[in-house]
């Protein structure tokens, strides 16, 4: 059991953008949003902060792989 996200998902369907221009978006590093769509875990802070910022609840866009 790990975490998987739907970050990528979200830019693709949603905004439509680069990682790039979308991680700017959220004002997270490229790099490290690089990774967290890889499925690298943020820390709770980052992910709530992603959330606010898509205006999503976190469980929309973390959630646990069973």
């Amino acid at each position: 059991m790990g975490v998987k996200n739907r970050l990528k998902e979200i830019r693709m369907k949603e905004y439509m953008m680069s990682q790039k221009d979308f991680s700017n978006m959220l004002k997270i590093n490229y790099h490290q949003y690089t990774k967290y769509e890889k499925n690298t875990i943020p820390v709770l802070e980052t992910a709530l902060q992603i959330a606010k910022k898509l205006n999503k609840p976190v469980e929309e866009i973390f959630c646990l792989d069973e």
